[in-house]
């Protein structure tokens, strides 16, 4: 079959694009011909070495996927040759990645795609969406009528954040650079707070005058001392990106009020809680209430291409979908 794959751990230069063995399904699996898969920061991390997981070599590269169930395990129900389907939970873990013609998904890692989703979207929002549903929901626990911030606001997890925290009846203050205000606008925010501005948490202050409940960091600045200053009585702050930063929190702002600071990867979600965010996101997309904000589809030989302009910051807010299988949608 055909595939992206690494023989090391390495820069992006180390991705090959070739012809490897047909995967071979256990009794619990489901073979998938795949459509397209996503190309993700994590999945930078995972073949840098930056982020260890157990994987064993020729590595295939990718997390997400979208494709069609080619043949099912005997322990399998639920699935049948045809069934469109989608996965965000393969490459780390011991699994083997998306980024290939076929592969073996694990029944309980693969998800039905709702009839009227687009391939290229429900794979290009997979990751992003569904780390923003968990930061919202599992470790926010947002409830409607609360006022959420959504710091990185004009990103692909910040974007997916605000449109799913409207959706649930949020009031939404968007935290982005300028020439994001009218996008997040647009995706239902209340207002749009400049990133850039040497008063940012005053502004957001004086906007939100009852605090917020709910404060998501998409965008790794981790400036939890000033967010803490905004925060309502028992108010939550999300933090999901930034490796390398250093938060400084003081600890009285932080107890008195009963606020909370939770660090947040979506690759720390259980089989159960990644089916939840799926759920949920299914019908978003089908309706197109979500959609991804800007999509490049890009042949499978690409992917190398692809990881560098990732990891440069290139993309900028792009998605970038790898085309696998026929069918892959728009170009």
């Amino acid at each position: 079959m055909d595939a992206a794959y690494i023989d090391r751990l390495g820069p992006a230069d180390e991705i090959r694009h070739g012809r490897l063995p047909d995967p071979l399904p256990g009794p619990a699996d489901v073979l998938v011909e795949v459509t397209a898969t996503a190309v993700n920061h994590v999945d930078t991390f995972v073949r840098s070495g930056a982020w260890r997981t157990p994987l064993s070599f020729p590595f295939v590269i990718g997390r997400d996927l979208v494709g069609t169930v080619a043949a099912t395990g005997e322990r399998v129900s639920g699935f049948a040759p045809g069934d469109r389907v989608w996965s965000l939970s393969m490459g780390y873990a011991g699994r083997p990645g998306a980024a290939a013609e076929r592969v073996a998904v694990p029944a309980d890692h693969l998800h039905h795609l709702p009839s009227g989703a687009d391939p290229v979207d429900a794979v290009a929002l997979a990751h992003p969406a569904a780390t923003a549903h968990a930061a919202l929901f599992r470790c926010g626990r947002l409830r409607a009528g609360e006022t959420v911030a959504v710091v990185g606001a004009g990103g692909n997890v910040g974007g997916a954040a605000v449109a799913l925290a409207v959706d649930a009846g949020a009031r939404v203050v968007a935290v982005a650079s300028a020439h994001d205000a009218d996008y997040c606008a647009k995706l239902g925010a209340d207002a749009v707070v400049d990133r850039a501005a040497p008063d940012v948490h005053r502004r957001l202050a004086r906007l939100c005058p009852d605090g917020v409940d709910v404060y998501v960091d998409a965008a790794g600045r981790n400036e939890v001392d000033h967010a803490l200053g905004v925060l309502a009585r028992r108010g939550r702050i999300v933090l999901l990106a930034g490796m390398r930063t250093r938060a400084v929190i003081p600890v009285g702002d932080l107890y008195l009020l009963d606020r909370t600071v939770t660090g947040f990867a979506i690759s720390q979600a259980s089989t159960g809680e990644l089916a939840r965010a799926v759920a949920d996101l299914g019908p978003l997309i089908a309706d197109g209430r979500l959609r991804p904000r800007e999509v490049e589809v890009l042949p499978l030989e690409a992917a190398a291409e692809a990881h560098r302009a990732v990891e440069t910051g290139r993309a900028r807010g792009r998605r970038f979908v790898l085309r696998v299988g026929a069918g892959a949608g728009r170009t």
